[in-house]
């Protein structure tokens, strides 16, 4: 059975299930109304600290999560550090008003699968997620064939 959940089809495209993860309302409101306008992204959740992620991600098991790196209880580093060690079929991309190397590196050694800087385009953001779904597409296709 297939861990890609289908909660619609859109010009043949199965829908990218996403958790948005940042300590600011504003921050997710904004970027819920954007990736509404995307026919193949569904928010399915909202967390604003990374022990509220983790509790979100088990309950919902999004396909992706866009966390924020800095958020009060627990950073979003942390929880990718934890998300991976419990449902690392969930691909994480890193949200970060910091695009230094050391915070790169940092979300990465953590298990973020990319990082994409809040000053830049909605664009990367979005490419950043559709490359991350293809890439786990791709990965639970060969799991799955290697199974069989």
């Amino acid at each position: 059975m297939s861990s890609v959940k289908i909660l619609n089809e859109s010009k043949g495209k199965a829908m990218i299930r996403i958790l948005l993860v940042d300590d600011q309302a504003t921050v997710r409101e904004g970027l819920k109304m954007r990736f509404a306008l995307e026919p193949d992204l569904a928010v399915i959740g909202e967390a604003g600290n990374g022990m509220e992620a983790l509790h979100a991600a088990h309950a919902l098991d999004p396909d992706v999560i866009v966390m924020d790196v800095e958020m009060p209880l627990m950073d979003g580093v942390t929880a990718a550090r934890h998300l991976q060690a419990v449902l690392p079929h969930i691909g994480i991309v890193m949200l970060s008003i910091h695009g230094d190397a050391e915070t790169r590196a940092w979300a990465q050694e953590a298990g973020a699968a990319t990082f994409v800087e809040k000053e830049g385009a909605v664009e990367n953001l979005l490419d950043a997620i559709r490359w991350l779904h293809r890439v786990l597409v791709t990965l639970k296709i060969q799991d799955d064939a290697a199974s069989a």
